[in-house]
């Protein structure tokens, strides 16, 4: 199969949601020694953008925007632990975490596979993460970027937790800070000296993409 075959399947899985299409291009890829940045970023990664933008003109949904993810990883699974170590030393680091006392994941999960779409390492730590822990593994990952979610009103103030234990471990200029979720907002990011208050996935990814 040709390399512009592969590549086309990749995507059009991810796109249809077809997860056992996307193990199946991958492996082809790796048989026939593609490069496999090339695989995830020319297919897997193209399908993903592709569903991105329906999903930001409503033309696609969530249930959609969850299953092309799955198949993304699906894909992911196979292509990520061929890539040399070189070439993952040099992405941009970043992690996703709903903060304590919030369970609401959804969000993070989409925010997760636009970011992993958009070419950053991510570390999923979750949902109802403690703060410290947040801290710690900005600092042990050495992360580039956080990315923090929540749902509830009564939990944004974890974000200024996390926020103010960067400050006070001295990692905070080295980590890009974007905060989601409904009750947020550009003032309260402001305010709680975040850098950014994402409008959507799209936002998060395609800002950390500019600042980084």
């Amino acid at each position: 199969m040709s390399k512009e075959a592969i590549l086309s399947k990749l995507s059009d899985a991810v796109v249809n949601g077809k997860p056992e299409l996307s193990e199946q291009g991958a492996k082809e890829a790796l048989a026939e020694k593609m490069d496999p940045l090339e695989a995830i970023n020319n297919g897997l990664v193209r399908g993903m953008s592709i569903v991105g933008d329906k999903y930001a003109a409503r033309q696609v949904y969530l249930p959609q925007v969850l299953m092309s993810a799955k198949t993304m990883y699906a894909g992911l699974d196979i292509l990520l632990p061929a890539i040399p170590k070189a070439s993952m030393s040099s992405m941009k680091r970043c992690a996703t975490a709903v903060v304590e006392g919030d369970v609401h994941d959804i969000g993070k999960n989409i925010v997760k596979t636009m970011l992993t779409a958009g070419g950053f390492a991510v570390t999923d730590l979750g949902k109802d993460v403690p703060i410290q822990t947040i801290i710690e593994k900005a600092k042990s990952e050495q992360l580039n970027a956080l990315a923090l979610s929540t749902l509830m009103t009564p939990t944004m103030d974890g974000m200024k937790s996390a926020v103010d234990g960067l400050v006070e471990s001295g990692y905070r200029k080295s980590v890009k800070v974007c905060i989601g979720g409904a009750p947020t907002s550009p003032s309260f990011a402001k305010e709680i000296g975040a850098d950014h208050r994402d409008a959507n996935a799209q936002d998060c990814a395609a800002w950390l993409k500019e600042v980084l």
